[in-house]
């Protein structure tokens, strides 16, 4: 599996410039709404120290990263959900992605314009929060009036739906995100075919200037916000991830440093994504190919294996499992080996954030 997510807000936020930092595309980012019409997509590798060590002792044919999908989306305008602006049209984009990176502006400008006239990112949230909110509403009243009749005749799914749906609806006609509504799973299951787009977990990214990762009410009114929705916000300046972009690494890490920063803004944005959609990383590793592969938390070796593909899980016998830091230190598989760090574990076994896995299947 890999991670989609949408990056939206409002026009002339940050969204294309941060967009042409991340994957090192050429995407106009013009100082005027709409500029991106078309979604844009770009694939980006995760960055995981733990790869290069790990290929560095396995000492493979090539190197395959994690990837996360970045889709730049159209800016949003109040009104969205009934066609203004681009409308409808990127609304089914967001419904394809994982997460929403929510890109708000908390810099002052007077050369770039702001589509409601004034710096404001909790208005700003606010706005596309209930256009997304108002878009699952049409969605829900749909499915009632299909639901409905099925429900009266006594039909049980339907019946059981249709009292899902309510409950929905009366929270998104208070602009509240389904998200933060609390459902038992066989509820969330009945909602998954819907793709609600405020069921979606959201990030804040909030797009500083250089000096403003610091003493920025903007950047705070964005995390008192989201800190009562029990959301993470991940401060960017997206000119400066534009500039750094073509550096070194070296010169990448230097040039961060002297602005008190550890990590380049998409390693803390896929990082956020990561944890916020309880996601994990396992490895591959063999004389063909050292691979990062992406799953989720608790999930099992045969639903590891499965990543790989389908028929690993169908015929899946064992897995070979050695932990990354025993991996490093025995000097790769033969010494983990011999050492006794390498484990057999069976199809039920809760793979952890590092496995390096051989799996054994028999199709």
């Amino acid at each position: 599996m890999s991670l989609r997510c949408g990056i939206v807000g409002l026009p002339n936020v940050g969204k294309s410039t941060l967009f042409n930092a991340l994957t090192r595309s050429a995407i106009p980012a013009e100082n005027y709404p709409f500029c991106t019409i078309d979604p844009n997509v770009g694939v980006v590798a995760v960055p995981d120290p733990r790869l290069p060590r790990i290929a560095e002792l396995a000492r493979p044919e090539k190197v395959t990263p994690a990837v996360v999908e970045f889709v730049d989306i159209a800016g949003l305008v109040a009104g969205a959900s009934k066609g203004e602006g681009l409308g409808n049209q990127f609304l089914a984009h967001i419904r394809e992605t994982d997460g929403v990176i929510d890109l708000v502006r908390c810099f002052e400008d007077p050369n770039v314009v702001h589509v409601g006239g004034r710096i404001d990112p909790v208005a700003d949230i606010e706005v596309i929060q209930t256009e997304l909110a108002l878009a699952d509403l049409a969605t829900v009243e749909k499915t009632l009036q299909r639901a409905a009749p099925k429900a009266r005749s006594g039909d049980k799914e339907a019946i059981r739906l249709d009292a899902v749906l309510q409950a929905v609806r009366a929270h998104l006609d208070q602009a509240k995100p389904v998200r933060s509504l609390r459902l038992e799973p066989q509820a969330l299951e009945l909602l998954r075919p819907l793709c609600l787009l405020t069921d979606k977990p959201a990030i804040y990214v909030a797009n500083v200037d250089e000096h403003g990762f610091h003493d920025n009410p903007l950047l705070d009114a964005v995390r008192a916000h989201a800190a009562r929705e029990g959301a993470p916000v991940v401060p960017i300046c997206a000119r400066l991830e534009a500039e750094i972009a073509d550096m070194s690494e070296p010169d990448r890490l230097a040039f961060l440093a002297d602005l008190g920063l550890d990590a380049p803004g998409l390693d803390r944005v896929i990082h956020a994504a990561y944890e916020l959609l309880g996601l994990e990383t396992f490895f591959t590793a063999g004389p063909r190919e050292v691979r990062a592969w992406t799953l989720h938390k608790g999930e099992t070796a045969s639903q590891a294996a499965g990543t790989i593909h389908t028929d690993f899980e169908r015929g899946f016998i064992r897995a070979e499992v050695i932990a990354y830091e025993d991996y490093v230190a025995c000097g790769g598989e033969q010494g983990a080996r011999q050492a006794g760090k390498m484990r057999l574990e069976g199809r039920d076994y809760v793979v952890r954030d590092g496995d390096v896995i051989y799996f054994r299947f028999n199709v």
